[in-house]
Parts: structure tokens; sequence; C-alpha cells
């Protein structure tokens, strides 16, 4: 749950051919005002008390790298696979948040109908409430690691941590195929993989692909998310008794992954604005940062450890 600085404005986006299969280039396609007045729209709506203003603040949409696109908030990160059959699309994120999900893929010269796959990174309302409504809207298929299919299925009342928080529940919404780690989700010539790594839910999904740019695969990595909630119990969790050996897991599953392009649940994760900025600045490798990547898994992982040995010397 992060929030970041106010975003840039857009910038013409570069437009993937569903017959050539590579980028073409794009005028600009939407003017500003539409984000602005979209922003009007979902500040009005209701928020829960967890919700920061980077959940519902327009970001706007761009090219990432080869088929891949960004077309969340600020802070809710989601994305968009363009294939030649059909598009993917990864995180709802808030029942608010469909508008502007819609909004932004319009704006790329695309159409929220030809979504095929939709995926989540985990099973927690900010990233899978608006799941029922983009459903409803396309007639795609949904995608959930096992470990979070009962949770999607229940609206949150499954959840760990969250079950009977009134606030952290959404729309109950049917799974259409159950993944497990390692599975791959292939259409139109590009194949993701799904890594579990759990402990901030039970099914916590970081995906993996690659994207060719400039001649170069790139591997990108979309964290789940590692991070340690306000509240969670590590150490005699009853409702999860193996919070702390999955997290273990995870981190090194995430050590384990080679990449070149950074990416997770939150843009706070990958400091989407501030990358942003230097990619509107001409900088078009702006978001290649295996660096960066290393520091954040290492910081989360330092987090964790520093939290498990506070609740094991019975501090919490």
């Amino acid at each position: 749950m992060n929030s970041n600085s106010p975003a840039p404005c857009p910038i013409p986006a570069r437009l993937f051919s569903r017959r050539s299969g590579k980028p073409t280039p794009s005028s600009w396609l939407r003017p500003v005002i539409l984000f602005a007045l979209l922003a009007a729209s979902i500040s009005s709506a209701a928020q829960t008390p967890f919700e920061t203003p980077g959940w519902t603040r327009p970001f706007p949409p761009f090219r990432i790298a080869g088929n891949l696109y960004y077309v969340g908030s600020e802070d809710l990160a989601s994305y968009l696979i363009v294939t030649p059959q059909g598009d993917i699309l990864i995180n709802s994120n808030l029942e608010s948040s469909v508008p502007l999900i819609k909004q932004s893929i319009e704006t790329l010269g695309f159409h929220l109908s030809d979504v095929k796959i939709l995926l989540i990174s985990h099973a927690h309302y900010d990233h899978c409430a608006g799941s029922a409504r983009i459903l409803e809207l396309t007639g795609a298929k949904y995608y959930v690691m096992d470990a979070d299919v009962s949770v999607v299925e229940s609206g949150g009342k499954t959840d760990f941590q969250y079950g009977d928080q009134a606030d952290m529940h959404f729309p109950a919404t049917h799974v259409d195929r159950i993944l497990h780690d390692g599975d791959t989700v292939a259409l139109g010539g590009t194949v993701l993989t799904s890594h579990l790594t759990a402990g901030h839910t039970r099914g916590t999904t970081t995906w993996t692909l690659d994207e060719t740019e400039d001649e170069r695969t790139m591997h990108i990595v979309i964290v789940g998310s590692p991070n340690v909630n306000a509240g969670y119990k590590l150490v005699d969790n009853k409702t999860y008794p193996g919070i702390a050996e999955d997290y273990n897991r995870g981190f090194a599953v995430l050590n384990s992954l080679p990449c070149d392009i950074f990416l997770g649940a939150h843009g706070g994760y990958f400091d989407l604005t501030a990358k942003y900025a230097r990619w509107k600045a001409g900088d078009r490798n702006a978001f290649i940062d295996p660096a960066g990547y290393k520091t954040y898994i290492a910081d989360r992982e330092n987090a964790f450890q520093t939290e498990l040995h506070r609740q094991q010397a019975g501090t919490h």
C-alpha cells in the first residue's frame, strides 16, 4: 500500500500492431482533459479506510517494452499484454478502478473487450475487487493461484488476516483456471510463468515473462508482494501456521529470478513515477533496473527478518 508523487502528463504512446506484431508510432490519442475528468469522478467514489490517494489517482498509460503496457493508477499497477489472439490483463484493482483501466486501454488505442485472460498478483481487494466487473465487460477467463482461489471466490471472507473485516471484502468471483506454482499462461505467442511467492497472501503470485526490445531479450519480473502488513502474526499464527516458512520460500524464489525490467503490484515498489519522468524525458531504458530489483527484494527480506525476530523474541 504505497503512495507516490503526482503523475506527469500523458505523452504519445507507441502502439502494438496486431498484424505485424511490432510497435508502431502513434500521435496523441486522447487529450489530457480526459484524465482530469476521470480523476474527478474516481475521487468522488466511496473509499475504504485502507486506501491512499495514489490508489485512485490516474496515471498516463504507456508502453513498457515489447507488447507490455502500463494501464494502472499511480500506485495500483495494472498491466496489459497485447497479442494477435487477444489480450491479457494483470490486476483489476479496486471496483472503482475499472473505468480508469478501460480508459487507459482505450487511450493506447486498444479495447477492453479484447481481454481474454485476467490474472492477479494476489487476492487482496486493492488488486482483485474489480475482477467481477472486468469479467462481465469482457467475457475473459480468470486464472488464479490455487492458494488464493477460496479468497477470490468468497469475496475475501476466507482471507487469513482480513476475512472478518468487511472493508476488505469484494465481489465474489468465479475462477476459471486454478494455477499452480510454475504453471505457464500462453496467448498469441506470449508466455508468462507464475511463481508462488506466498506469505503476503497464501497464493501471492510473481509473474515473469520475456519481451524483446531493440533486438534485446528483456527478463521482466512483476513482483506480487513480499510485504509483511501491520498486524501479521509470523509466530504461532493459528490461521496461517506456515506463514514464516512461506515468506522464506518466497524470498528464495525472488532472489533466484533473472530480472532486467522490475515491476510490481504497486507502483511504489519500483519507483514508477520517478522512472516514468525519466522515460518521458527520453530515457527509454528508465525501467531497466536489475540493481533496483535486487535492492528492493533485499530490503523487503530484511524487513521480514527483523519483524520475525521481534515476534520470536516475544515483543509482539
